[in-house]
């Protein structure tokens, strides 16, 4: 296999640097340098998740950092002990990988795993993803992440593989049987893949979302109902929905408490509240633990990826069973990395999933901001 380098690879490069809450400053790095068992790749596409959106808003780890882990390029460097890939691969990477070996790893918890805690590939500085920059470095624990693109398919459907292993990974937690009943609340980029993923298994969804626009979104995705998440009636109206039993189980795609109570109180007694927003510590909600008690309700949390998923991810996104092109609605230049970031904390009607790009090639996404 082949292990030349790419004909040029610069110096320098440009990247986006996190320097303090709401800072975001385009520099000029070294393009970071590999060791010999690691790999350099040319970013192409790097998502903007609502995880990076916390840490530069809310400043949860120090500055210089560089963000960005839904990551797509091509590799333009091997190292000299690297098996398996070469250089002109285009490539989706996954920047937290589990050893697979310890006691998290062994009960299926990989995000509590120490090595999946480390991030493997950056742009410089501490580790943080790098995917907003010119080139990343991936260093060898993450190499069994990096996942082919093939020529079909674009760098953005390769950025979209982690969050949509996300996805399913709180899927799998969720004991379902075909035609039950499910709310999923919150028609965001994360909801309607919930959806989309949850209607492919025969799974009857019920959708909610406060804008007329992502509910029209929630229907073409396959929901069997969309209610606007505001209704005051809305828990009589979601058991109504559910045969009057009650729903099998709900995904709270928003960080927002008062949609996991009414969850909670449109559940089915042995039904499950999956939580997958509240990202944040510390803040806490009342309960009543008779009810999760007596009546066997589970309230479950879901974070990251699942790396033993990552195969059945790429079939079903590179074969377009799951169509992730129709939510990427806006692309952003690198430079323009701090508004594509804004736009993702506060979207508009008509905005989904934002992508940083870092190619010449012209966008051809709806509402590119290029």
């Amino acid at each position: 296999m082949s292990r030349k380098k790419a004909p040029v690879i610069p110096e320098f490069m440009q990247a986006v640097v996190y320097r303090g809450i709401q800072d975001l400053r385009l520099e000029t790095l070294p393009v970071p340098s590999i060791q010999r068992g690691e790999i350099l790749v040319q970013v192409a596409a790097c998502g903007v998740c609502p995880t990076d959106i916390k840490k530069i808003q809310q400043g949860t780890l120090p500055g210089p950092r560089v963000y960005g882990h839904e990551t797509a390029g091509t590799i333009v460097q091997v190292g000299d002990a690297v098996q398996g890939f070469r250089v002109g691969e285009r490539v989706g990477l996954h920047h937290h990988v589990p050893c697979l070996k310890c006691h998290y790893c062994l009960h299926r918890a990989f995000a509590q795993c120490e090595t999946y805690r480390r991030t493997g590939i950056t742009a410089g500085f501490e580790p943080a993803g790098g995917g907003y920059a010119e080139y990343v470095r991936v260093m060898d624990f993450c190499l069994p992440g990096v996942v082919r693109i093939p020529r079909q398919n674009s760098f953005q459907e390769g950025a979209m593989l982690e969050p949509v292993n996300t996805v399913l990974k709180g899927i799998e937690m969720l004991p379902l049987l075909p035609n039950d009943v499910v709310l999923v609340a919150g028609a965001g980029p994360i909801g309607l893949l919930f959806i989309q993923l949850l209607t492919l298994r025969g799974i009857q969804v019920i959708a909610t979302d406060l804008l007329p626009t992502r509910r029209e979104r929630a229907v073409a995705a396959g929901a069997r109902h969309v209610l606007d998440g505001a209704r005051p009636d809305l828990v009589d109206e979601l058991r109504r929905l559910s045969s009057g039993r009650g729903l099998d189980a709900a995904v709270v795609c928003v960080p927002v408490d008062a949609v996991v109570s009414q969850s909670q109180a449109a559940l089915r007694g042995g039904g499950t509240v999956l939580l997958f927003a509240h990202t944040v510590r510390g803040k806490t909600a009342p309960m009543d633990l008779g009810v999760i008690c007596v009546d066997e309700k589970t309230l479950a949390g879901s974070y990251s990826a699942d790396f033993t998923l990552q195969r059945q991810v790429a079939r079903l996104v590179f074969s377009r069973k799951l169509d992730v092109r129709p939510l990427i609605t806006h692309t952003f230049p690198l430079a323009r990395t701090a508004e594509a970031v804004a736009l993702a904390a506060s979207p508009l009607p008509d905005s989904l999933k934002i992508i940083v790009e870092n190619t010449h090639t012209p966008s051809h996404t709806n509402g590119s901001a290029e």
